[in-house]
């Protein structure tokens, strides 16, 4: 009855929401089809322009640079947990690093830790010995840290005592006989002393130089320990439900854990070829039970001998899942659009301008086989509700009702193989609040005219454990990330009064090692934390001591033209004014400007070369930098 009662009152909310139209894509983009694949920019704008952003002006995070790495792939999908936050307030963090192109042959994992204090140095080198990828992070026994990761040969556990010092120790978990190599692993440790842990890892396919396992082409195999990883009680076991005898193969990065809570056990498995589903243990780990979310519409479709279909939405391999304090699993996945249109590999084609982030409770009913029921953009067969079972989508930023993209076709996107929003992260916090972190498409953010736009972090929040869904703010509108494409978050599963996590800057939007091909580039390795009270209402003593942020203008000298950034947080009557050294103004200009980016392109032509400074002012606020004419 509580279950009714709710979707009738979403469905009204829903209804509500649907009359508002929100803004989507162009159809003809939408329609826009290519091949799946299995598993620089310029700073010029020559025109004032006025760019809001939906509810960014009321922070931005507390970020610092841990890391870097010119290997840009951090996950083919999900993102699994790479940081966590200790009870004393230090932080372990980790990411895929690697420096030595186009070979990386010392691809491994980069870590620092944060003290309490201060973040360490930027590692210079991995923590392995050998050549690994996909790190999982955890605490380990009483007072240390784990990191697994597939190499070559299984999976590299490293393990020291006593977090942020000491020499790593290293033992291998390989696969079954035979199938010994094993990849893209995903471990999580648990109980009261962190010596119960829970890998899961998928054996090579055919496309990896493997061979089948247990009549599937790529088996997810499950390993548990309750010693910390001297033995293990299950050691790659194929679980009930996830058989040949129910898929073909599995493909890699399209599962991840919940944080472990008490005897509960979770993981999540899904992508756009076959189901999405949750596999729950009550007894630590021992059994599970399976639960199907999205049932496919194709069973047992087979990517090595593919069949003509019709167009479907689906999951696309992205999922995030948490463990509520009533033990009730959360879980939210991005979402796509699939064809096969042959019956080679090369027919299976995705939609990358399709995207949202679906949300699924054990108390909601499971999404079925229908074409449309993943169909975010309000068709009659939609089993989505907006705000109930879709709480995420890329957003009119400028806010004139419809979303635009600098370019119209592929070349202009960078490629992740995921959803056009996706990348999802839940958080749990204290009183059953859900924070939703996620990466989507961002319509403003660009590297100019004609180019590609860049992802932003995203956040939503619900203070009623998934009933109902709060405003949308962007992580990333700050000036610093002008020019950013923020991408792989992966969030503390435990928090305080803070959100914490991590998530890699690249200069160019897709990635390098297998989507869009870009040139390689330096990336960043970012730290970010959130307070809660921004996003909630909370926040007594959070007024920022300024109400908007001013860039240094670019260029720097300048001959003709040069432009000013202002971030504003509210609502305001902005000013801007260029004065000589004596005092005297030789330019001025005044607008009305609302929270988000705003820019200005100041005309030097006539004046005289030398000193300049340039004073922005609201009234009450005013910030004054120099500009140089040559």
């Amino acid at each position: 009855m509580k279950q009714l009662f709710i979707l009738l009152l979403v469905l009204s909310i829903g209804c509500f929401a649907v009359s508002q139209n929100r803004p989507v894509l162009p159809k003809e983009l939408r329609e826009l089809s290519i091949p799946k694949k299995l598993s620089g920019y310029e700073n010029t704008i020559s025109q004032d322009e006025i760019i809001p952003a939906a509810e960014a002006g009321l922070f931005p995070p507390e970020e610092e640079q841990i890391g870097d790495t010119r290997y840009d792939d951090q996950a083919n999908a999900s993102t699994q947990n790479r940081i966590y936050l200790y009870d004393d307030g230090t932080i372990g963090a980790t990411w895929t690093r690697a420096m030595d192109d186009p070979n990386w042959n010392s691809r491994g994992t980069g870590y620092n830790y944060f003290d309490g204090t201060e973040w360490g140095d930027y590692p210079e080198d991995q923590i392995e010995e050998e050549k690994v990828g996909w790190p999982s992070y955890s605490p380990w026994g009483e007072n240390g840290e784990i990191v697994v990761s597939h190499g070559s040969n299984g999976l590299v556990i490293s393990t020291r005592d006593v977090k942020g010092t000491g020499d790593w120790t290293y033992s291998l978990l390989q696969g079954p006989p035979g199938h010994e190599y094993v990849i893209w692993n995903r471990t999580i440790s648990g109980g009261t002393d962190h010596n119960m842990l829970y890998t899961l890892a998928v054996t090579a396919s055919t496309d990896y130089s493997g061979t089948p396992y247990e009549g599937l082409d790529g088996a997810i195999v499950y390993s548990m320990s309750t010693n910390g990883g001297i033995t293990w009680d299950i050691q790659n076991t194929l679980l009930e439900g996830m058989t040949a005898d129910d898929y073909t193969g599995f493909q890699g990065d399209t599962y991840t854990f919940a944080e472990p809570k008490d005897d509960i056990v979770a993981f999540v498995v899904g992508e756009s070829w076959y189901d999405l589903f949750l596999m729950k243990s009550d007894d630590g780990g021992e059994t599970f039970d399976k639960t199907v979310i999205w049932e496919h519409p194709y069973p047992f479709f087979d990517i090595h001998a593919p069949i003509v279909t019709d167009t479907f939405y689906c999951a696309d391999g992205a999922n995030s899942l948490i463990i509520d304090d009533d033990g009730m699993v959360h879980v939210a996945f991005g979402i796509n659009r699939s064809i096969c249109v042959g019956t080679t590999v090369n027919d299976m084609q995705w939609f990358p301008f399709v995207g949202g982030i679906g949300y699924w409770t054990e108390d909601m009913d499971a999404f079925s086989d229908n074409l449309n029921a993943l169909n975010p953009y309000g068709h009659p067969d939609s089993e989505l509700i907006e705000g109930y079972n879709l709480i995420g989508w890329t957003q009119d930023v400028n806010g004139d009702g419809e979303i635009t993209f600098e370019g119209t076709g592929t070349e202009n996107l960078g490629l992740y193989y995921v959803g056009l929003s996706s990348m999802p992260q839940l958080v749990l916090g204290q009183n059953n609040d859900i924070y939703l972190v996620y990466s989507t498409l961002t319509e403003t953010y660009s590297t100019g005219t004609g180019g590609a736009n860049f992802r932003h972090l995203w956040l939503r929040m619900s203070p009623d454990g998934g009933e109902t869904w709060e405003g949308f703010y962007d992580l990333n509108s700050d000036l610093i990330h002008l020019f950013d494409e923020c991408v792989y978050p992966s969030c503390a599963a435990n928090s305080d009064e803070n959100i914490y996590l991590v998530y890699q800057v690249d200069g160019t939007p897709g990635v390098n090692i297998w989507g869009t091909l870009h040139p390689v580039t330096d990336n960043k390795i970012v730290f970010m934390k959130i307070f809660k009270g921004d996003v909630t209402g909370t926040y007594e003593n959070g007024k920022l001591n300024s109400s908007f942020e001013v860039s240094q203008n670019y260029p720097n000298p300048c001959t003709t033209s040069t432009q000013v950034n202002v971030v504003m947080r509210k609502t305001a009557t902005l000013n801007l004014e260029v004065s000589t050294l004596t005092g005297q103004v030789v330019y001025r200009t005044s607008r009305d400007a609302g929270p988000g980016l705003n820019r200005f392109s100041i005309d030097v032509t006539d004046f005289t070369a030398g000193v300049y400074f340039y004073t922005v002012n609201t009234g009450n606020e005013a910030v004054t930098r120099k500009l140089l004419v040559e």
